[in-house]
């Protein structure tokens, strides 16, 4: 009964985000680049279980803030046998001596947490020796502390641009894909729109003009689940969601899942209390097949 009832509530939410993330493009102003937004579902905490669920009903990408969280879920015999089309993003903080384990993980498909030089350095020359003969460029963004606060990670804005540019000039094993922030948290949106997403939105056009690359080509990662209809508005291409998928997150152990936490929180932490709301009002929601 309880796998029926995880499998029912976990297929309605998700189809439930997807129409929202729909509708929301489609609210999108002409003007944007016409890219549709990419849905990541955040599984942080949850079991293989809810992943495999959510992969059965049609969704693909997720999102993992831990780099040994990821590996054992990466590599769990059920995820590998059940979801051989998965794609792992890592976006939580990355610290250099965890940079090795993260790129052994199956089936990464992108790092959006690349905050620096050095790492971006670090990421490339791990990346050389993983894939060996291979020629396949590691996808990264890089990720923008736009609210400047200190418990959040990323580059100062003013950074964006030379860091872009050595990486696109010097990391020859990495793709950059784009810009990722994760912005102040419980902006009120009657006071117009989020500065943090029109933040990222003016470095991206300033990497644009700097290294002549198409605004459509270089992504914004911004959008959790309290505000992802919101930043796919006015212009995300790839929005983090959650709870609202797989319900409230647990956590046992503060410093679970890094042997060397960090003092920041992580991307989603700081939206749980606003997300389990969310997650109450989205139960009257009509559910659409997609």
């Amino acid at each position: 009964m309880w796998k029926l009832a995880m499998s029912e509530e976990v297929g309605k939410a998700l189809q439930t985000v997807v129409e929202r993330v729909n509708q929301a493009a489609a609210r999108r102003p002409k003007t944007l680049p016409a890219v549709p937004p990419r849905l990541v579902a955040v599984s942080k905490t949850k079991p293989p279980e809810m992943v495999v669920e959510a992969y059965r009903q049609g969704q693909r990408n997720f999102g993992e803030n831990y780099v040994n969280e990821l590996v054992d879920k990466a590599s769990d015999p059920l995820i590998l046998d059940s979801c051989p089309e998965i794609k792992w993003h890592f976006i939580g903080h990355l610290q250099k001596n965890n940079v090795n384990k993260l790129l052994g993980v199956p089936n990464l498909f992108l790092v959006e947490t690349v905050d620096s030089v050095k790492l971006a350095d670090r990421v490339n020359s791990s990346w050389q020796r993983i894939r060996g003969a291979s020629t396949q460029r590691l996808k990264i963004m890089v990720q923008i502390n736009t609210s400047g606060e200190h418990s959040k990670h990323g580059l100062p804005p003013d950074e964006t641009v030379n860091t872009v540019k050595h990486i696109v000039s010097q990391c020859s094993a990495l793709h950059f894909s784009g810009l990722m922030t994760i912005g102040r948290y419980g902006y009120d949106l009657t006071l117009g729109p989020n500065p943090d997403f029109q933040m990222l939105l003016s470095r991206r056009q300033e990497v644009c003009d700097s290294l002549k690359l198409p605004v459509e080509e270089v992504e914004l990662s911004m959008g959790m689940s309290t505000d992802f209809e919101h930043a796919i508005e006015v212009g995300s291409t790839n929005v983090r969601v959650g709870s609202i998928i797989f319900g409230n997150r647990e956590y046992p152990n503060s410093a679970a899942n890094t042997p060397n936490p960090s003092p920041a929180p992580s991307p989603e932490k700081t939206t749980k209390t606003v997300s389990e709301e969310a997650a109450k009002k989205m139960q009257h929601l009509t559910v659409y097949e997609h």
